[in-house]
This record gives structure tokens, sequence and C-alpha cells, in this order.
């Protein structure tokens, strides 16, 4: 064999294992952020839980009921297939309640967070 064609072997092994790593790191990057991501989702789930017990205003169906329908008046024609509660704010009274969700399509996330008042959920922000 070669000079020639020894070093090309040795570059082009060392170019493989470059590639391989780099896809390991991303995978490895990728499973965090998912696992991080059901662990906030799980953190959500037991603080409206928490909420729920201590003040009756906070009924999932009625708050994805409000955020569907804002989806579906702000963005009409995107069909997402998840809605996540991600996020509840409980502060003392109602006035500054919030809950916020995540809607997906898979490639598209889009932020909807709740304000509750003296005449229930509306829409603060989507987007």
């Amino acid at each position: 064999m070669s000079t020639v064609a020894i070093v090309l072997l040795v570059l082009f092994a060392i170019v493989a294992l470059l590639l391989i790593g780099g896809f390991v790191t991303a995978r490895r990057r990728e499973q965090a952020e998912a696992e991080q991501y059901r662990a906030n989702l799980s953190a959500a789930d037991k603080a409206l839980e928490a909420a729920r017990a201590a003040d009756r205003g906070w009924d999932r169906s009625v708050m994805e009921d409000v955020a569907r329908a804002a989806l579906n008046e702000r963005r009409p024609g995107w069909s997402f297939r998840t809605l996540d509660l991600v996020l509840v704010e409980d502060r003392p009274g109602v006035a500054e309640d919030r809950a916020q969700f995540v809607a997906g399509d898979g490639d598209e996330r889009v932020q909807v967070v709740l304000a509750r008042g003296d005449a229930g959920w509306t829409v603060e922000q989507v987007g």
C-alpha cells in the first residue's frame, strides 16, 4: 500500500469517528432535553393538583377549552396534536393566577398564557 493511501485511510477513519461522536452527543442532548420537558410537565401537573385542592377555579378541562379556542381563533387552520400544561402560577387571590400551555404539531410549538379573573379564565397571550 502506498503512503498516500495509508494517509487517506487514516484521515477517513478520523472523520468517521468525529461524525459518529457528534451524532452520539447530539442524540444524548436530545434525550436529556426530552427528559427535562417530561419532568416540567410532571411538575406542572402536581402544581395544578395543589392549586385545585386549595382553590376550586383550577379546572383543567375548562382551561384547555379556553386555550384550544384561542389557538383556533388566532391560528386558524393550524392543527396541533398536543396541548401540554407547562406552568401553573397559583398566587394568593384570583387576579394574579396564570397557567401556561404549549401546543405542538411536531414541528412547531406555540405558547398560550391564560390569566384568571373574577369572570374565569381568559387568554393573555398566544405566541
